[in-house]
């Protein structure tokens, strides 16, 4: 018998067909009313006692709200009160922002559900009486159902998501590899494999075009290309490392800081976070090591001697060099792979020495 060390937790995100679009919207601003009451009543409580609700206390204030017409799930209630706690917990807020239902600036719809308020039989799902059809696309009735949630996109769809438990894969793979994060390219590897990424600035122009004409339909499916390419791309090239390599080193760059810059466009069109969430979550379903190392000078440092040469690009001033010869021992290099090629040998505490020795993982 497999023990828990053997699976794995995994989100599926299901899409709902249109046709319960209404009811959904109808449960999600009663969500809204429910987080905007235990909002607004924890608020009064704290600056009154100076204690915070918990979930336990909230829901002593929610029971019984199916008797005041509210037609949600009494454990979707319950869920919205730990939701709630655990947001604040999070953000260190005495109060939350408020969830609107109405205008222009309006909440995207979301119905939190717990694991006993759903089952899935006949194709379909059944949730408070009523029987939820979607696109099944990863066939729902050979797992067994976790708490999730309904969510709503910018263009009115509707999703289902659940969480599963998924028995580990394991690979065989021995070879290890580095990945530069760029934003001329999302990610360089070691061996010279690359994942370009600019999905955005593909789409830019017409997204431009749309926005001027005021098509707002247009711009949020452009949009929602846009973030379908890029998590397309991204899965991919995850997928293809956690199933080829048995070791991941990834630069620990910050996109947070970035953003704040004039680079703030293309680092956001990269998608790091998604991809290092990615590799993560894949590898630990592959049993495949995955770590993030320190990356500072990776790109200045000559991966065949180890000697920041007075050659190699520095600050600001050399972001648009992209091939350098290293000035001390004549190796010509690729700015993003010879970063990559410092990644993982930092990666195996083996920089000192270059990356010659490390040639066998490599084959």
């Amino acid at each position: 018998m497999l023990s828990e060390d053997n699976f794995t937790t995994k989100t599926l995100h299901l899409r709902v067909k249109d046709k319960h679009a209404k009811t959904l919207c109808v449960q999600a601003r009663e969500v809204n009313f429910v987080w905007n009451f235990i909002n607004e009543l924890s608020e009064k409580h704290t600056r009154r006692t100076g204690k915070f609700f918990s979930a336990y206390d909230l829901n002593k204030y929610t029971t019984g709200s199916g008797k005041e017409g509210l037609s949600i799930h009494s454990q979707s209630v319950q869920a919205i009160n730990e939701e709630y706690v655990t947001r604040r917990k999070q953000f260190r807020k005495l109060r939350l922002s408020w969830r609107k239902s109405g205008g222009s600036r309006r909440s995207l719809g979301w119905i939190p559900i717990k694991k006993s308020a759903i089952t899935y039989r006949s194709g379909q799902l059944h949730y408070q009486g009523q029987a939820i059809s979607l696109w099944d696309s990863y066939g729902l009735a050979d797992y067994d159902l976790g708490s999730g949630s309904f969510s709503e996109d910018s263009r009115g769809r509707w999703y289902f998501n659940t969480t599963v438990k998924v028995e580990k894969k394991p690979n065989t793979a021995t070879k290890s590899i580095g990945i530069d994060l760029g934003l001329k390219e999302c990610a360089v590897a070691s061996d010279g494999q690359r994942l370009v990424g600019r999905n955005y600035r593909k789409l830019e122009s017409k997204l431009g075009m749309a926005q001027r004409a005021n098509k707002k339909s247009l711009v949020k499916a452009l949009h929602a290309k846009i973030k379908n390419r890029r998590k397309d791309e991204l899965h991919k090239f995850s997928t293809m490392l956690t199933q080829h390599y048995g070791a991941i080193f990834v630069g620990n760059v910050s996109s947070s800081k970035l953003i704040k810059t004039k680079m703030a466009k293309s680092t956001l069109d990269a998608g790091w976070p998604s991809l290092k969430t990615m590799l993560e979550y894949k590898s630990d379903c592959a049993s495949v090591m995955y770590e993030e190392v320190n990356e500072s000078y990776t790109t200045q440092t000559c991966s065949s001697c180890g000697q920041k040469p007075p050659s190699s690009p520095k600050g600001r001033a050399g972001l648009g060099i992209r091939e350098w010869v290293c000035s001390d021992c004549k190796t010509d290099h690729n700015r993003d792979v010879n970063a990559a090629k410092n990644i993982l040998a930092r990666g195996h505490s083996r920089l000192a020495v270059g990356i010659p020795s490390l040639s066998h993982d490599l084959r």
